[in-house]
């Protein structure tokens, strides 16, 4: 049993083929409808798509302007993309711990790590749950400080209601087959700011800046577009958004079975007392990207046995996530130390991440639970 799989049928075919039939298939009239759904669901002013969360991500950092003596903090257990995004420009990533219950950023850690340097925070919604932005909001707006929301995980995710996306300054969601929608590789800048989605529209394709002044010449065929910004080719094609569209189209379906699966497994899982659920924060606004339990005996070694026991009845899982501060790059620069962030330490060693996907059955589900129950006492 796979951990995840996507969600295809005719509809891609059919919104691929007549993309194919346009011979319009770099970043046009598809990626438009795509970005209008994604703004739809969000409830933002403007989406924006492009390559990959990755480059949403620097995306963000460079419309905020961000730079060389700037700190960003950054929860420590995450995807290392989100901690990446400030080194891209470089500022520099500040770790803060998580709550255990939520796996995201703990706003206690959070208010400790604040220097008149902060310039930015980086709210992780992690495996579909929103980060408490009440808090994180608190923190950041007296200061002037920016959020960056990195919604990888979060596509239709809420938070008290509210779409997650368009809470902070900026937000930043992928398309990669593991989410609930997907374009293969793909990923989207939110904002309602004008001056960040106009940054951003010019970074994303090269830095170009519009068309030049008709006073100077006359617009005509020769008419190119000007650059005053330094950017980059980090477009979405519009082969990609029609699948992009198609599975836009399927959303609310996709979302209401993956949160069906999630209060079920924690259903089934309630008289596990070896493990810990996904039941804290906003978990009515929890999307269950992936569905991530802990083992509370505590060790690597005992998680370990319990993904090969998994593995050996045919079961796919994998660990949470990483904790970034315990990876060579950021552990080598910042010689930082692996039990400085004890609580993301302890949920890459005792996380796993369940299988959660379209269509699956009961019978599927019941049995990777039968599995964790046989195993992981």
């Amino acid at each position: 049993m796979n951990i995840t799989e996507p969600s295809f049928d005719e509809a891609e075919i059919a919104l691929l083929r007549e993309c194919l039939n346009s011979k319009w298939v770099t970043q046009g009239p598809f990626t438009e409808r795509f970005e209008r759904l994604i703004a739809e669901k969000q409830g933002v002013k403007h989406a924006l798509a492009c390559t990959s969360c990755t480059a949403a991500l620097h995306l963000a950092t460079l419309a905020l302007k961000l730079g060389p003596g700037d700190e960003v903090i950054v929860p420590a257990f995450t995807w290392v993309t989100s901690a990446h995004s400030a080194e891209y420009v470089g500022a520099r990533p500040v770790f803060v711990d998580v709550d255990l219950a939520t796996y995201n950023i703990d706003p206690e850690a959070l208010k400790a790590a604040i220097t008149p340097r902060t310039k930015a925070i980086v709210a992780v919604h992690l495996f579909g749950l929103a980060a408490p932005m009440d808090e994180i909001r608190a923190v950041a707006e007296p200061r002037g400080i920016a959020i960056i929301e990195d919604a990888a995980c979060a596509i239709g995710t809420t938070y008290k209601g509210r779409p997650v996306g368009g809470l902070g300054d900026i937000g930043c969601f992928s398309f990669h087959p593991r989410k609930a929608v997907t374009t293969g590789e793909g990923g989207a800048v939110t904002t309602s700011r004008d001056d960040l989605a106009e940054r951003v529209r010019s970074q994303r394709n090269h830095g170009a800046t519009g068309a030049p002044d008709p006073s100077v010449e006359p617009h005509g065929p020769w008419t190119m577009a000007t650059f005053e910004n330094l950017g980059f080719n980090l477009r979405l094609s519009d082969i990609q958004a029609a699948v992009g569209v198609a599975q836009m189209g399927k959303l609310e379906r996709l979302l209401a079975e993956r949160r069906r699966l999630g209060h079920r497994y924690s259903e089934l899982l309630a008289g596990n007392n070896s493990i810990a659920r996904p039941l804290g924060g906003d978990v009515n606004g929890h999307t269950f990207q992936s569905y991530v339990i802990r083992v509370l005996e505590g060790s690597r070694a005992h998680r370990n046995a319990v993904m090969t026991a998994l593995a050996a009845g045919g079961i796919q899982t994998r660990p949470g996530t990483h904790a970034v501060h315990r990876l060579g790059y950021y552990r080598n620069k910042y010689g930082l130390l692996p039990e400085a962030f004890p609580n993301a330490a302890l949920a890459e060693d005792t996380t796993i991440t369940l299988p959660i996907f379209p269509n699956m059955t009961e019978a599927d589900q019941q049995r990777v639970v039968e599995c964790i129950n046989r195993v992981s006492a």
